[in-house]
């Protein structure tokens, strides 16, 4: 019997964005104002670590950050910008609970929006509307905020996504406010809201561990890595695993590393459960959209 409960300890959040409105900037005082991570002197992003990514200033591959605030774990996954890469946005979005969609407070909402939007909006996650570059000049959050309201109408949204929060927030600047006379100090209120409306993840520790395979990495020592969310259970490095292919067929194996996010390293841990996202060696030939198991009855995940 199920017995699901929610995880207050975790809030797992995407992060929508066209180019260039301040995705990784925001992320980087995120980060700052937790203490996950120490700039060094001439560093200006972090969250673009893709050389290609750096060049053009574009977000290719989704990446993970992770920091603790107020003891609650926050994991911000990244989304590609692009309608290219559907496939790849609808099962990011599947890991999280909520969204944060960044607005520029000059430009408002972009096409490349529009899209990773529409889709987070059929999976009924919860917005949060963030209205970035309030420190640019000639920026206009207020019609920013209502253009955005309009997609929402436009995109079918349902009352209650409707009734989005907003937040003003100059990631450069490293500061958020709810209200643009408030004074701007730090990143402090988009993280309290972010804790009051997106939904901790449900858990189940007593079944059987299972995991949806979203994304795919290689290392050269573990070999091949996957990545995503655990949606039931719990795994312990050691465990046997189960790779359920998309035939059916079961390849089986053995956990040989658990990573979780810290910042932007991932770091090695001897276990995890359901709620979080994480990074698992010790089965090769795995495929997104795959599920890995354990059990000995082993069953796959919805896809």
């Amino acid at each position: 019997m199920s017995n699901q409960k929610r995880r207050k300890d975790v809030r797992n959040v995407a992060i929508i964005a066209h180019v260039d409105h301040g995705k990784t900037t925001l992320v980087d005082a995120l980060l700052k104002q937790t203490g996950a991570y120490e700039f060094k002197e001439g560093e200006s992003t972090i969250m673009d670590s893709n050389p290609l990514e750096q060049e053009r200033g574009i977000t290719i591959f989704s990446k993970n950050a992770s920091f603790i605030y107020r003891g609650v774990q926050f994991n911000i996954v990244d989304t590609p910008g692009h309608a290219d890469f559907g496939s790849e946005v609808e099962r990011i979005l599947e890991m999280v609970d909520g969204v944060l969609l960044l607005v520029d407070a000059f430009e408002g909402p972009m096409p490349q929006t529009k899209f990773v939007l529409k889709k987070s909006l059929e999976l009924h996650l919860k917005p949060i509307l963030v209205i970035n570059k309030i420190d640019r000049r000639n920026s206009q959050p207020y019609k920013a905020a209502d253009a955005t309201f309009d997609l929402f109408c436009e995109l079918n949204a349902s009352d209650e996504q409707l009734d989005f929060p907003i937040v003003y927030a100059s990631g450069k600047y490293g500061s958020a406010v709810l209200d643009l006379d408030d004074p701007r100090e730090d990143m402090k209120p988009l993280l309290d809201m972010i804790l009051r409306r997106v939904l901790p993840p449900l858990a189940d520790p007593d079944t059987p561990f299972q995991m949806l395979v979203t994304l795919l990495d290689y290392d050269s020592y573990v070999g091949q890595i996957s990545v995503g969310r655990i949606f039931h259970g719990e795994i312990s490095k050691g465990d046997p695993l189960s790779l359920i292919k998309n035939d059916g067929s079961i390849k089986t194996g053995h956990v040989t590393k658990i990573l979780k996010y810290q910042g932007l390293a991932r770091v090695e841990v001897e276990y995890a459960q359901a709620g979080d996202i994480v990074s698992l060696a010790g089965i090769d030939d795995v495929k997104v959209g795959n599920t890995l198991a354990t059990g000995d009855n082993p069953e796959p995940l919805p896809r």
